[in-house]
């Protein structure tokens, strides 16, 4: 069994590392072989010498398999913004194509269950003719939605799911997750709304944690249900 999916959300800010370390470490629990990659990211800090982006380095400590940083995260660029601005600043050019290679040949490794997490939402520019959903139309992967539970969701929510099967993907399932450390007005109605309007399962709904550390997601994997995956 070899299970692959692309991770997008609703917005930047919306947790989908924390989603996807905690899908992670709720697949290792199942005795899954486990795999992230970040195709590409931009916002990076010097870890050990080497230029790195936070969200890869999450995503490398909670899957199964060894891999180098490089083949992870083939892209990182330095500015904390959109990539097609970050890569410009930088003189550097970043195309679907070219991803799509790094992700292939990452997929090679054929774990049990692996995660393509794009940046931000769903139509974030990596250049002046292509978005992420290029690359995850090229990859031909069914969507995991992480949804930030907070006003606005809904239509932040209806429009992507709307967008990803516009473009001929199937939305494998959603996953709601709490930024705040309050409760979203009506939550009970709000995900009511989106389990009903979304058209896919519901995988999970992460509590919020001022906690972020390593050890969170897996403490937290336990609201995850990857069985709506077929896993």
């Amino acid at each position: 069994m070899s299970k692959a999916f692309f991770v997008t959300g609703t917005d930047t800010g919306v947790g989908k590392t924390f989603a996807s370390c905690a899908m992670l470490e709720a697949a290792k629990s199942k005795g899954l072989s486990t795999m992230a990659l970040k195709p590409v990211a931009a916002g990076a800090e010097i870890v050990d010498e080497r230029k790195t982006n936070e969200d890869a380095l999450q995503l490398q400590a909670h899957m199964s398999l060894e891999l180098p940083y490089e083949q992870i995260n083939p892209v990182v660029l330095d500015a904390p913004t959109s990539p097609h601005i970050a890569a410009h600043i930088e003189g550097r050019k970043v195309d679907a194509s070219r991803l799509l290679g790094y992700c292939r040949g990452a997929l090679l490794n054929r774990p049990d269950f692996a995660l393509v997490e794009g940046a931000g939402g769903w139509r974030v520019p990596i250049n002046n003719r292509e978005t992420l959903a290029d690359l995850a139309k090229l990859l031909d992967l069914p969507v995991i939605l992480v949804v930030s539970l907070k006003l606005g969701c809904l239509n932040h929510a209806m429009l992507t799911a709307e967008a990803i099967r516009r473009d001929g993907l199937t939305l494998a399932g959603w996953l709601g997750n709490r930024v705040g450390s309050e409760e979203m007005p009506h939550e009970a109605d709000n995900i009511a709304t989106l389990k009903s309007a979304l058209g896919a399962p519901m995988i999970g709904c992460l509590p919020f944690s001022d906690d972020k550390g390593e050890s969170q997601p897996k403490s937290v994997c336990k609201f995850i249900d990857l069985a709506c995956l077929d896993l």
